[in-house]
């Protein structure tokens, strides 16, 4: 019986570590397509006036430069809303000096501490809106940075009818520090390549934070941002909301720069556990498959340790490493991340990523600008109990 399971289980190693293989195959032909991907040709007709809300909670790395870039877009009308529920918060005195610093650009900065959710993100979003002059709304984190080029680009997806929603990926700049470094490292060659190759087996139903545009009525037709207003993952409800709706999510080609400033290897796992426990919730079936696409090399290397004497634990292990590196390669090829190539760190940031996912089924428990929540299992907050962990 003891050499029977022993067997079951490499066998099963063998398989994962010859699915993870293929999934990082997958990856690679479909950040190579991205890579080629162009806008649709955006005329006037597709450039209808848009209102930009940002939300500002707390001091970002490069607050100021962010902020910022969102005002200088080359685009014929658009108005920036900026939303804080405190009037103390020390990203209101960012938001005014960026106001002052581009009279030229229809800015306005709306203070109010209603809490309609406890989702304070959503409701700082629910009290901005009124403010929004225009009914295609763009929505984007205050750690998200963009060329002139952003609106134009999204814009143009709009241009189909079906469209209700469009969103954007994402890449990582590290502001500074290993920690910072693995958690940009993560979204750029773990979180990119696994959203381009989920998409090439299902259709796109969710928004990402980095960048949620809605048309008005579709936002009021879930019921507007009260029907986020509990959800942790209000990017992933608002576009399986719209998509819900009968209206199309489409994923735009431009990619979104986010400034990854950690302080350390805690606040990065505190991070990413709140990520990873989310995206569990949302998506229970692709969460369980998510060892393959983010663990390939730790399943090498431990199947290559457990499997008998033979040529396949070993060719599974170079062609894992092989692909690991074309991945790498592919995305910054793709998307263009700042700073200088670190395949030396994809090990450890594999090890990490076992780490996280391992951790992300030790409670419900999330900590999330300092305040503590728990998931339900619809995603919904809840007041944090012992319990939770």
């Amino acid at each position: 019986m003891e050499f029977s399971v022993t067997s079951v289980f490499r066998t099963l190693l063998t398989a994962m570590a010859a699915g993870a293989d293929l999934y990082l195959l997958l990856a690679v032909a479909r950040v190579a397509a991205f890579r080629f991907r162009r806008p649709p040709p955006a005329g006037i007709a597709d450039q209808p006036p848009v209102t930009i809300l940002k939300p500002v909670c707390g001091l970002d790395h490069g607050l100021y430069d962010n902020l910022s870039s969102f005002c200088r877009q080359d685009y014929p009308a658009f108005q920036v809303v900026f939303g804080s529920r405190d009037p103390g918060d020390p990203a209101v005195a960012v938001v005014r000096r960026v106001i002052r610093d581009f009279p030229g650009c229809d800015a306005a900065l709306v203070i109010d501490g209603r809490i309609g959710g406890r989702n304070l993100k959503v409701a700082n979003l629910a009290n901005m809106l009124p403010a929004a002059k225009y009914d295609l709304l763009v929505i984007a984190d205050s750690d998200m940075r963009v060329a002139q080029s952003y609106l134009t680009t999204l814009a143009a997806s709009f241009a189909d009818p079906r469209v209700g929603a469009v969103t954007c990926l994402y890449r990582g700049t590290p502001a500074g520090g290993l920690a910072s470094r693995l958690g940009a490292l993560f979204i750029n060659d773990w979180f990119l390549p696994s959203v381009l190759a989920a998409l090439a087996l299902q259709k796109l139903r969710f928004c990402f934070g980095a960048t949620m545009a809605v048309r008005r009525e579709a936002l009021a037709a879930i019921g507007g941002f009260a029907a986020l207003a509990d959800y942790l993952a209000d990017d992933y409800e608002l576009g399986n909301q719209v998509s819900r709706q009968g209206h199309r999510v489409a994923l735009s080609p431009y990619v979104v720069e986010d400034i990854v400033s950690e302080r350390g290897f805690r606040a990065l796992l505190a991070h990413e556990v709140r990520w990873a426990r989310t995206i569990r919730t949302c998506r229970p079936a692709g969460y369980a498959f998510s060892p393959l696409a983010n663990n390939a090399l730790s399943l090498a290397a431990l199947n290559l340790l457990l499997s008998p004497s033979g040529l396949l634990g070993p060719v599974l292990a170079i062609l894992a490493a092989a692909l690991r590196l074309a991945l790498h390669f592919t995305v910054r090829a793709a998307i263009r991340p700042a700073g200088p190539a670190r395949p030396w760190l994809l090990p450890l940031r594999d090890l990490l990523c076992l780490a996280v996912w391992a951790g992300s089924f030790l409670g419900r428990g999330v900590t999330w600008r300092e305040n503590r929540f728990a998931v339900a299992a619809d995603g919904r907050l809840q007041l944090k109990r012992e319990s939770d962990r």
